[in-house]
């Protein structure tokens, strides 16, 4: 191993040897958990990480739990070699990679489920997803034990349902929100991106376009129905299936009818055979 590549890790003993070491030497440790497919949006994580704490693990784990049986697991982009390539280099001092075994081995048997916050949006449309997100996140801040943990906030949903229950059980890890890393034309990155045609790639920026438009609209507080109405019009206009396109408050997601505190402009859509989220702060 050299200095610029991390030491891979894919059973628990070791994790837990090579943390406790590191903590035993005074050190801070952050995690950027992942699901492999790693980007630049990913290696901007890892970046934000490197600054904050004295060490940094990278989790890579596609987890079962939080796919519906209509999703795409079966399907999702698994490469460790290459994501291993592409985190030399970029800071991480570890990469955990457990098998499905490790973390669900046999009669396992808890989930954590989360109310409210997990009750529109995404919540309706993906069944369980949410208690499968927070049940894997838990399982990996114990055993990784950070000092903090990094998500970025284009899965804004899910990063506000971690940070509930940290704050629910007690935990000790801060839960950091970064930033979502953008193309040059707009587009949020993601994993699945690379699942656009050409062509549906050239429409794809039209969603945040039109979500940081609605943003610049309803931020004064005026009514927000109908810049969300002409939103949803002008995204199917370009070919967008709109699951949904709401103004929520920022902390308990909750739609509002004027913006009067900190909000987000959340969206879900199809482009094609594509699901594509996004979201901006108003």
């Amino acid at each position: 191993m050299t200095a610029s590549t991390p030491l891979h890790v894919s059973d628990l003993l070791t994790l837990r040897e090579t943390v406790t070491a590191w903590r035993a030497a005074g050190e801070t440790v952050a995690l950027v958990p992942t699901m492999g497919a790693l980007h630049e949006g990913h290696l901007t994580l890892v970046a934000e990480a490197k600054r904050a704490a004295s060490r940094v693990v990278v989790s890579i784990f596609v987890n079962p739990t939080q796919f519906g049986p209509t999703e795409d697991f079966s399907q999702y982009p698994r490469d460790v070699a290459t994501d291993l390539a592409a985190l030399s280099g970029a800071g991480a001092d570890a990469a955990w990679t457990p098998d499905v075994a490790t973390m669900y081995p046999a009669g396992f048997a808890t989930r954590i489920d989360v109310a409210g916050l997990t009750e529109g949006l995404c919540g309706p449309l993906r069944p369980g997803h949410f208690s499968g997100v927070a049940t894997v996140v838990t399982k990996l801040l114990n055993q990784v034990r950070p000092n903090l943990a990094l998500f970025g906030e284009k899965d804004f949903q899910q990063l506000q349902v971690i940070r509930r229950v940290v704050a629910d059980l007690d935990m000790e890890p801060e839960i950091r929100g970064v930033p979502t890393i953008r193309e040059a034309d707009g587009l949020a990155l993601s994993s699945r991106n690379r699942y656009l045609s050409a062509e549906e790639r050239s429409r794809a920026p039209q969603l945040h376009a039109v979500i940081a438009g609605i943003a610049g609209q309803v931020r004064t507080g005026g009514p927000v129905a109908e810049p969300v109405a002409k939103g949803v019009s002008n995204l199917e206009a370009a070919g967008f299936s709109v699951q949904y396109l709401s103004v929520c408050d920022a902390t308990s997601l909750v739609p509002v009818e004027r913006v009067a505190g900190p909000a987000r402009v959340l969206v879900a859509a199809y482009l094609g055979r594509t699901r594509l989220i996004d979201n901006v702060p108003v």
